[in-house]
């Protein structure tokens, strides 16, 4: 027996899955046996796989195609300087070549930071099996750890138990187990040993059946273990989260190809410039290989990556604000992208409180108002217009909320001023609708003195109570003194029925009356309710225990309650914002189709009608057929975790980028899988948490959407300073490609003022434009192509026209300094002056850049002019540090600048803001072109 040819152990009976096993139920394995499975299965716990080491994903790190340049450009640079030392006998410090490795270094640093945040969901998966099991081995109880534990072992279980392994139920008393981590549902589901389920049955109808990872929350049980470690529901679980592979973000993926071109683009440049000196003037080969190794530096925009980095973590910390905490930083522009979210249903779209919207009687029919199990709230009754027949509706149903409330075992309470239930939410739900009825609880439970009780089971789907009740007089229930209240299945409890209650009085039930009751099910379970039946019989004297079979019988038909899990009242405004921002939803849950069809309508998700996809028929389908139905299909009901992960790869084949929600540990492969993998804080598991990009702290689908909106402004202010650093860096590179071009005596920019221009005068204006205010209108159109290009919607074509601006006025300015520089000289004025002016120019431009940059179509003198203080400060700031560098000795030494005069600085400022004035006249070109 082998674990890979086991059969599908729920479609076996108890005896056939024992021999398939060979075990002995009553006497579990021996020693012998139980060792010998384990040599063979080994231990019955979750493996991970080896990952990179620290050390592999630092170097990792400097595999950027932009950083090898650099490493390239400074080993070029520093060899230079050792050079020249040898043949001057001086010493020569490399600075610049020391300044490139150090920026070099510092990116590293920073990436290897980011990556190096631990990926514990495996260890989190770990942390679910339990420690010790209780097991029968060699026909004796006997307590081992849960690692130990083989296909075969009888495993007990018992309220409170966290069940270590999957197995085949031998035997189940009143046994409910919580499955939540697994199907996503949090009712409790009542197990049955004696079932054969059909082998399409999918993982939450399988009643014969438990799984490692799950809670025993009621009753006892004896277990056959079938799979045990890696094998089971968990372990596949975990292995298809090891299989994920976590893709680029749409913004990684525009960084590297922003790189590529980039370096591309510099060893062209690199390549005709050196080619034109050997040609045109080898004697000047060095000046050559010193402007090459500035343009390469220029190219490079060394302070990019920070500036994003910085960016996103400012970023993370507004949406924590809005409680949507991001756990990895390029997740915060991913959300700009998403064109899906694929949410679950319980506690992200609704409010995971079961609440009673309607009563129905034979005579009255009722809404409910309110929210959760606050108790504030009332019953608006819809009577006959006949007042005989209203006064016996209005009977029938204070008779059927007193049999709500007594055949009951939660507990209403409140707790820091909020209203909650301690113990089956269903059965919650019917206690605040005892009190909108009129009812004090703490009186009712005094009056009614339970004396049994026949618990809820499966094959009955009936709970029964029976006791004394002090006011029956008050409901013309005298006749008896004992009273059994009923509740469970519409269907199953009508059959058990003999009569109707006619206001107060009980009399024999019609197939008419039958009729009316079944079609009103009917009607409240096509609006998503679910539905429960309640009713009663008198007794002269108590009925035996254990005699549920025969004392649910002859019983007198009350009316039925339909609840519902209200949707949450912000998520229809929050679909609404999606569906204008051109973002679908889609729903995803383990809920019945009826339910889930009716919470998504309401949501405005579907339309009423729409086709909804269930577990059973995903079962079915080819990835190809999936892939057909997958941008049709709004709303998925009844699926399994394999379903889950299937849909998110579908949609993802169709070129969506997605959002997945989830809380269980069933969801964590498809929350890896997605784009965007979301998390539920609340009532989230360890496991789902470390799988996901984001967590929500409020557990909201408004908060997802909130979130995409912060994404999208992000995106927007990252497109903002990228194409003001890019314009920038082309206006750099042409100005020093033309230095040797019109004959200048030397390179105008060195690497080391390059770095300075590319990390700080570009650096803090950048920084600043990170956390501009995003437009009104930013989620009125559609998401962000995740394919698109980093120069799409004219970004490239306007890098290019503002570097060739910038480059035009500064040769320009350069070409008269030169002039002007080497004639007119003083005793502190050094000829070589016109590089600083060059260099001056280039940084003050810039500034007039970041000022223009903040809008596309409006003017800087229409926006506010503090709505980014830090703008301006980040401009100030700048500006006095340039200056530093000229007129401050030991700065002006370092990055070998000379004093200009002050003429000469306001020609670098006059000369500066032409860049600015062109890019204003532009937004107004445009205007006049879009009005026409």
């Amino acid at each position: 027996m082998t674990v890979s040819s086991s059969p599908a152990w729920y479609t076996l009976d108890r005896q056939d899955t024992a021999v398939h096993l060979q075990t002995d139920p009553n006497r579990g394995l021996t020693t012998e046996q139980a060792e010998q499975r384990y040599d063979y299965y080994g231990p019955n716990e979750l493996k991970e796989t080896q990952g990179r080491s620290k050390f592999q994903i630092f170097l990792d790190q400097f595999r950027n195609v932009m950083l090898i340049m650099l490493i390239v450009v400074a080993l070029i640079s520093g060899g230079l300087d050792v050079y020249e030392a040898w043949a001057s006998h001086t010493f020569i410090f490399p600075k610049d070549a020391a300044a490139i490795l150090v920026v070099v270094v510092l990116n590293g640093l920073l990436g290897y930071v980011q990556e190096t945040r631990a990926e514990a969901a495996l260890a989190a998966l770990k942390n679910m099996a339990t420690s010790k099991v209780r097991v029968i081995r060699d026909g004796r109880i006997a307590e081992i750890d849960s690692v130990e534990l083989v296909p075969g072992d009888v495993l007990l279980l018992e309220t409170g138990v966290k069940i270590a392994a999957d197995g085949r139920l031998w035997e189940a008393v009143n046994l409910q187990v919580r499955e939540a981590t697994l199907t996503g549902e949090a009712q409790g589901v009542i197990k049955d040993a004696g079932l054969e389920l059909p082998e399409d049955t999918v993982l939450g109808d399988r009643l014969n059946v438990v799984y490692a990872g799950t809670e025993v929350t009621q009753g006892r049980g004896t277990v056959l273990v079938t799979h045990t470690g890696m094998s089971t529901e968990l372990g596949k679980i975990a292995t298809a989260l090891q299989a994920v592979e976590t893709e680029p973000t749409p913004l990684q993926k525009r960084m590297t190809e922003l790189g590529n071109k980039l370096v591309f683009g510099s060893l062209v440049l690199v390549a005709l410039v050196i080619g034109a000196g050997l040609i045109f003037r080898p004697d000047l080969f060095r000046q050559f290989v010193e402007v090459s190794l500035s343009m390469a530096v220029a190219v490079v925009p060394e302070g990019l990556p920070a500036v994003i980095t910085v960016t996103l973590a400012l970023g993370t910390q507004r949406m924590v604000k809005r409680n949507a905490l991001i756990r990895r930083l390029p997740a915060v522009e991913t959300l700009g992208s998403i064109t899906t979210i694929c949410s679950d249903k319980t506690g992200t779209l609704t409010q995971n409180k079961m609440v009673v919207q309607a009563i129905r009687t034979l005579h009255n029919q009722a809404n409910v108002t309110g929210t959760g199990y606050d108790p504030n709230g009332e019953l608006q009754s819809h009577p006959p217009s006949d007042p005989h027949v209203a006064s016996l509706g209005l009977a029938e149903q204070r008779l059927l909320l007193l049999a709500g409330a007594v055949c009951n075992d939660a507990v209403l309470q409140k707790e820091a001023g909020e209203w909650i239930v301690l113990g089956d939410p269903t059965e919650g739900a019917l206690l605040p609708l005892a009190v909108k009825g009129g009812f004090d609880l703490a009186q009712l439970h005094q009056e009614f003195e339970r004396l049994e009780e026949f618990p809820f089971c499966a094959d009955r789907k009936r709970m029964s109570v029976i006791g004394t009740l002090g006011t029956a007089s008050d409901y013309g229930l005298d006749s008896a003194p004992y009273l059994m209240f009923t509740k469970g299945s519409p269907e199953l409890t009508l059959e058990c029925c003999t009569q109707i209650q006619l206001g107060g009085a009980a009399q024999l039930i019609n197939p008419g009356q039958r009729a009316m009751i079944l079609a009103q099910n009917d009607q409240l379970a096509k609006q998503g309710l679910r539905v429960l039946g309640l009713a009663y019989r008198a007794w002269s004297e108590l009925p035996p225990p254990a005699s549920e079979a025969e004392s649910e019988q002859n019983l007198v038909w009350l009316g039925l309650v339909g609840i519902l899990d209200p949707p949450r009242p912000e998520v229809k405004a929050a679909v609404e914002k999606c569906l204008t921002a051109g973002i679908r939803p889609i729903m995803i849950t383990g809920d019945h189709q009826l339910t889930a069809q009716a919470i998504a309508t309401s949501l405005g998700i579907c339309q009423a009608g729409d086709y909804v996809l269930t577990g059973r028929d995903l079962a079915k389908m080819t990835a190809a057929e999936l892939d057909q139905r997958v941008m049709e299909v709004n709303v998925y009901a009844r699926v399994s975790p394999e379903h889950k992960l299937q849909i998110v790869q579908a949609l993802q084949r169709q070129g969506q980028v997605v959002a997945m929600t989830g809380d269980g540990v069933n969801d964590a492969p498809a929350l890896k899988q997605a784009d965007i993998g979301v998390a539920m804080g609340i009532t989230g598991t360890d496991v789902t948490k470390e799988a996901s990009d984001m967590v929500l702290l409020d557990d909201n689908f408004a908060t997802i959407v909130a979130a995409t909106e912060e994404g999208r402004v992000i995106y927007s202010n990252i497109r903002r300073f990228i194409k003001y650093i890019l314009g920038s860096n082309i206006g750099e590179v042409l100005t020093i490609a033309a230095a040797p071009i019109i004959g200048l005596g030397g390179v105008p920019l060195s690497p080391l003022q390059i770095l300075w221009m590319n990390l700080v005068t570009d650096g803090l204006p950048a920084l600043a434009l990170a956390v501009e205010p995003g437009s009104p209108g930013v989620m009125q159109v559609p998401p962000i192509n995740p394919k698109e290009s980093i120069f799409a919607r004219g970004m490239g074509s306007y890098m290019v026209r503002v570097g060739l601006v910038l480059a035009i006025v500064t040769i320009a300015m350069m070409a008269w300094a030169y002039g002007f520089t080497n004639t007119v000289t003083s005793d502190i004025l050094s000829p070589k002056r016109w590089a600083t002016m060059v260099f001056t120019t280039l940084c003050i431009a810039q500034m007039g850049h970041a000022l223009a940059v903040r809008s596309t179509s409006k003017l800087t003198l229409e926006l506010p002019l503090f709505s980014n203080p830090y703008l301006l400060l980040s401009l100030f700031l700048t500006t006095v540090l340039q200056l530093c560098l000229i007129y401050v000795p030991f700065l002006r030494e370092f990055f070998n600048t000379q004093i200009i005069s002050g003429q000469e600085l306001l020609i670098c400022f006059g000369c500066s803001a032409l860049v600015f004035v062109w890019v204003e006249m532009e937004k107004l070109v445009y205007r006049y072109w879009k009005r026409a």
